[in-house]
């Protein structure tokens, strides 16, 4: 026999600490009684009393609760082979940390939002691989396509404005660092999300777009930003705050450019999204077209599906609560 929720055994401490606490209060009664009367008096004022079935009562809720703990416990015993398929997407995900990510028209910032909004995505996955390209002036592979969405999440915490070191914003290479980690040459299972402002200081980005389209990859852009723009907090060494500048002296401030992440997801038939603080649009995405797209078989093996027992400590914690409900403390005359 095993358990599939071993962990719910702390449980039984409950039981155990009940089943101590019923014994002190069975002595400390006792003990009340023989120091306001002796045994025969009691004996004769609570003739109608059955003392053994209420000792019984007592302990059948314990008994009912260890048995309902049994059965969170989900006891298993017996199995059977079963085939198993394993379908997925290969998904990479594209982040911009160029300094423009610093920006808190999202709070706590744009970046820092990033990365909330991946850990809640991942839970979403059931079976497709994930990787991670960071990008700004150009593109890293960060995170290889893998199953491993443990590592894929620290690799995500990883990311800073510091882990490109070359400035500026090219989504062209985040698009061509993402077309060399895919694996073989199937066309139809492959996505690319792209998280960015939008603003782009080199490189062509449409063209990378046709690219992607031509070997099968669908494009889904997740605008991250405001129209109106926010600057650009930057800490020193000494933990003082400033603003970004340019060459010129002049504080720079960041807008959301949606036109061209629009026309990327358009080129390769995938869709846009703008993140709010409410609905930041990664889980939109999923639900809406990634659920629906076909998913290409990434495994098959075969293995013991256990069957579940959890029903039968279920019904005696049912039976020995009716049991408690029909015994009664009173003799039979």
């Amino acid at each position: 026999m095993r358990f599939a929720n071993f962990r719910a055994i702390h449980l039984l401490w409950y039981v155990f600490a009940l089943t101590l606490f019923l014994i002190w209060d069975s002595w400390h009664r006792k003990r009340l009684l023989e120091k306001f009367g002796e045994k025969g008096f009691w004996v004769n004022i609570l003739c109608g009393f059955d003392y053994r079935k209420a000792l019984i009562k007592r302990w059948l809720p314990i008994l009912a609760m260890f048995f309902l703990v049994l059965a969170i416990m989900q006891p298993q015993w017996g199995f059977k082979w079963q085939k198993i398929k394993r379908q997925g997407l290969d998904i990479i995900v594209a982040v911009d940390v160029s300094k423009s990510m610093l920006a808190q028209d999202i709070k706590p910032s744009r970046l820092e939002r990033t990365k909330l909004a991946l850990a809640d995505f991942v839970k979403y996955l059931q079976g497709d691989r994930i990787g991670l390209v960071a990008f700004a002036g150009r593109a890293f592979l960060q995170c290889p396509l893998t199953l491993d969405y443990s590592g894929f999440l620290l690799s995500v915490e990883a990311l800073d404005v510091n882990t490109i070191p070359r400035g500026g914003t090219s989504i062209s290479s985040a698009i061509l660092e993402a077309l060399k980690s895919y694996e073989g040459g199937l066309r139809k299972y492959k996505v690319l999300v792209i998280i960015t402002d939008g603003e782009e200081h080199e490189g062509d980005s449409l063209k990378a777009a046709q690219q992607a389209k031509q070997e099968g990859v669908k494009i889904f852009c997740i605008g991250i930003g405001t129209s109106d723009g926010e600057l650009i907090p930057i800490i020193d060494e000494k933990g003082a705050k400033s603003f970004l500048k340019d060459d010129e002296g002049r504080v720079v401030k960041s807008r959301l450019n949606e036109g061209v992440l629009q026309k990327i997801a358009l080129t390769t038939g995938g869709s846009y999204v703008r993140a709010s603080s409410r609905e930041f649009g990664l889980n939109l995405i999923y639900r809406e077209k990634l659920a629906n797209m076909e998913k290409r078989e990434l495994e098959t093996k075969v293995a013991k599906q256990y069957e579940e027992r959890f029903q039968w400590p279920l019904f005696l914690a049912f039976l020995i609560l009716a049991l408690d409900l029909l015994i009664s403390e009173r003799t039979i005359s």
